[in-house]
C-alpha cells in the first residue's frame, strides 16, 4: 500500500470521526453521565464493532470486485451520497452537538461494552466508510484483501485515538462549549464544508 494512499485515507478517516454521529454522541453522553472509565469501556465495544466491519468489508470488497463489473463506480456513488447526507446533517438548522448530553442510565461493565458494540454495529457511517471509501484508495495491482485490512486498521487506529481523547476530555470540552455557543456553529459548518469537498472528490475522481 503506497504511503500516499494511506495518508489520503487517513485524512478522510479523520474527517469522518470528527463528524458528530451515533458513536461520538453515545461516548460523550456515557462519559459525562457515568465517568471516564465507563466511556472507555464503551469505547472498547465500539472498537470491536469497527473490527467486525473491517473484516466483513475486506471479505466483501474482495469478492465484489472480482465478480461485479463497475463495482467501483457503484461504491463511489454510494459513498459520495452518504457524505453529502452527513454534510447536510452537520449544517442543518437545529443540528445537535455531541456535547449536548443525553441522560443515560447507569450500567455495569458488561452492559457498557455491549452498548458500545451495538452502537457501533448499528452506525451506518462505519458501514459506508468500510464499503464505499476503502476501494477508492486501493491499488489495482495489489491484493484487495490485504489492502482492505491495511486501510481498515489505519481507520480503527485513528478512530480509537480521537475517541479516546474525546472521552478523556469530554467534561472539559462540554464546559468550554457551553459557554461559547459560537464554537459549536463554527465546528458544524467546518465539518459540513469538509464533507462536501470529500463527497465531490469521491464523485468525480477516478477510482485508484
Amino acid at each position: 500500500m503506497p504511503l500516499s494512499h494511506l495518508a489520503g485515507f487517513g485524512l478522510v478517516s479523520l474527517a469522518m470521526v470528527l463528524t458528530p454521529g451515533p458513536n461520538m454522541i453515545y461516548l460523550v453522553s456515557r462519559t459525562l453521565c457515568q465517568g471516564r472509565r465507563a466511556g472507555l469501556l464503551s469505547l472498547a465495544g465500539v472498537a470491536t464493532g469497527f473490527m467486525c466491519y473491517m473484516l466483513c468489508a475486506a471479505l466483501g470488497i474482495t469478492a465484489l470486485l472480482m465478480v461485479v463489473p463497475y463495482a467501483y463506480d457503484a461504491l463511489r456513488a454510494a459513498g459520495a451520497a452518504y457524505l453529502l447526507l452527513l454534510a447536510w446533517q452537520a449544517v442543518r438548522p437545529g443540528g445537535r452537538s455531541p456535547f449536548q448530553v443525553r441522560a443515560l442510565p447507569i450500567e455495569r461493565d458488561g452492559r457498557l461494552y455491549l452498548s458500545g458494540l451495538l452502537t457501533s454495529l448499528l452506525n451506518p457511517k462505519a458501514a459506508v466508510l468500510s464499503l464505499s471509501l476503502l476501494p477508492q484508495f486501493m491499488t489495482p495491482h495489489g491484493d484487495a484483501f490485504i489492502q482492505s485490512l491495511e486501510l481498515g486498521s489505519a481507520q480503527i487506529a485513528i478512530s480509537l485515538t480521537v475517541n479516546t481523547l474525546i472521552v478523556v476530555a469530554a467534561g472539559a470540552v462540554a464546559v468550554f462549549l457551553s459557554a461559547r455557543p459560537g464554537w459549536l456553529i463554527a465546528q458544524r459548518w467546518l465539518m459540513g464544508v469538509v464533507l462536501c469537498g470529500l463527497a465531490l472528490r469521491l464523485a468525480f475522481d477516478r477510482p485508484q
